[in-house]
């Protein structure tokens, strides 16, 4: 973590609404894969994916984690 990072409420909070999108994201990519539907599982990896991203931004963007 960088010096300059700030760890507060807010942050918690936009943290926590970013690990639940990624939770139901990947909720809804393995129903489509226990499921079968592969035109669904490529969507929902596709969601995913994003969700990750989002989290990830988030943290560089506060000087929490940087990418290897």
């Amino acid at each position: 973590m960088s010096d300059g990072a700030v760890v507060d409420e807010g942050f918690l909070r936009r943290y926590r609404e970013l690990l639940d999108a990624e939770d139901a994201a990947f909720d809804d990519l393995e129903h489509a894969y226990e499921d079968g539907n592969r035109a669904t599982f490529d969507s929902d990896i596709d969601e995913w994916r994003s969700s990750v991203h989002k989290r990830m931004n988030f943290l560089e963007r506060h000087g929490v984690a940087t990418r290897s």
